[in-house]
């Protein structure tokens, strides 16, 4: 087992590179512009173009099984086989842990699959010297890390975010947790729900490691040079995938009733999903087509585009039925970056950083009469929303600066192999009592 500092971290996704995921993509360019040497594992064949242009940037080479069913098989075989005969007691330790926890599972065969991906990472990280290894997400990356981790005895983490952390079962969080030599999240609220669940003995495992932004590449633009009001109607910029956890519903509903206050305005609502017929049918049911449009997704030059050019950014989350959420969406994030006032719902994470009448307003979720009061109160107020919004930018500054967090992230892979542990409480401006992304990035929200 290689614990030398300067081997690489093994970093295991879903699929890499993927366009939904830029935060996690900021995060691998950030680490390796600090030091970091990282070993990139795609469970599923990689996503096909186009690619963020950031992609080109990163040096880390990239493992994933063939495509083919053949293939795949004898790569499966050959990486078992390695790994069996490398480490016999702690393969077999590994395939017993499969065996008990498909029996406890309602989807054996995913256990099963895991597995079987877990073998293939193993042996690729005794060929790469990899000293660590870690997973973005704790549902699937999470269970092969920690098969991984079984194989071959080194250490593991993961990074929870939104979705996988709470539409995974409690018993599999907690096993993991208690397993993992750290865990980091995303958002404070996160991190309660995390050290609720571990209980004392695995508290102090899991850190709180937001979501940075590269504030270098979001700039407010010129109070001058925004078009002027008087000329043009107000624009409200939302961002998110058409799915019932993003409350697009609620923000067509908003919309109607400042329409029906008299209110100028246009909303548009960026990206694709699911319930894209559903809220075309509700925007034609209330004769909002001149007002709301859906006009798909996007490249993340327009879209930035689009934020300069915004009067409100508007987003109302909320929790669905089977507890699916959002942590801190990455869209929220880059529109206070580019100094557009923010309105959203208090759900989740994201009054760490939309703090209510300070950095932007928050609303309680599923309650469009408020959304619309809300909305009406920036576009009527642009002095008040432009001193929230510069107030916001401040906030990111301080606690959302990609080259901090994942400082963070970065020292953490550093110190587990002299085995001191390392918590990261709330940072400054964060107070512990608030209240806590499918985080999304703007590439991601648009077009996933």
């Amino acid at each position: 087992m290689n614990l030398n500092p300067e081997s690489p971290v093994a970093y295991i996704m879903k699929r890499y590179p993927r366009l939904s995921e830029t935060f996690i993509l900021n995060e691998i360019r950030a680490m390796e512009r600090l030091g970091g040497s990282l070993q990139i594992f795609s469970l599923l064949p990689p996503e096909p173009p186009p690619h963020h242009p950031m992609v080109r940037e990163v040096l880390a080479p990239v493992h994933a099984l063939p495509p083919s069913r053949l293939a795949k098989a004898w790569a499966l075989l050959r990486a078992h086989g390695a790994t069996l005969a490398s480490s016999p007691v702690r393969y077999l330790r590994a395939l017993g842990y499969g065996t008990l926890w498909s029996a406890q599972s309602n989807n054996p065969l995913s256990v099963w699959r895991q597995f079987l991906r877990a073998g293939f990472v193993a042996t690729t990280c005794r060929q790469q010297g990899v000293r660590h290894v870690h997973a973005h997400f704790a549902n699937a990356p999470a269970a092969v890390a920690h098969f991984a981790s079984t194989m071959t005895g080194l250490p593991f983490s993961f990074t929870a975010h939104a979705k996988d952390l709470y539409l995974t079962p409690e018993r599999i969080i907690r096993r993991r947790v208690m397993a993992a030599e750290f865990v980091a999240t995303c958002t404070a609220y996160n991190a309660r729900y995390l050290r609720e669940l571990a209980g004392e003995a695995g508290a102090e495992k899991v850190n709180l490691v937001y979501h940075g932004i590269d504030l270098g590449l979001f700039r407010a633009p010129e109070r001058s040079q925004v078009r002027s009001a008087q000329v043009r109607p107000k624009l409200i910029l939302s961002v998110g995938r058409l799915v019932d956890k993003k409350g697009h519903d609620d923000l067509i509903e908003a919309c109607a009733r400042l329409r029906a206050r008299g209110h100028a305005f246009e909303c548009r609502i960026v990206g694709e999903g699911p319930l894209r017929e559903a809220l075309q049918a509700q925007i034609a049911r209330h004769n909002l087509q001149r007002w709301v449009t859906l006009p798909g997704a996007m490249t993340h030059s327009t879209l930035v585009a689009l934020y300069q050019q915004a009067d409100l950014f508007a987003l109302a989350p909320r929790i669905t039925e089977d507890g699916d959420r959002d942590g801190i969406p990455n869209v929220i994030v880059e529109a206070m970056a580019i100094g557009v006032p923010v309105v959203s719902t208090e759900v989740s994470g994201i009054p760490e950083l939309v703090r209510h009448e300070q950095t932007g307003v928050l609303v309680a979720p599923r309650d469009p009469q408020a959304l619309c009061d809300a909305m009406e109160q920036i576009l009527l107020d642009p002095e008040r929303a432009h001193s929230m919004a510069q107030a916001g930018r401040k906030v990111l500054e301080q606690d959302f600066d990609l080259w901090e967090t994942t400082r963070k992230l970065h020292d953490l892979f550093g110190c587990e192999s002299c085995g001191q542990a390392h918590t990261h409480d709330t940072p400054k401006g964060c107070a512990a009592g608030d209240t806590s992304s499918d985080e999304m990035s703007a590439v991601g929200a648009a077009t996933e």
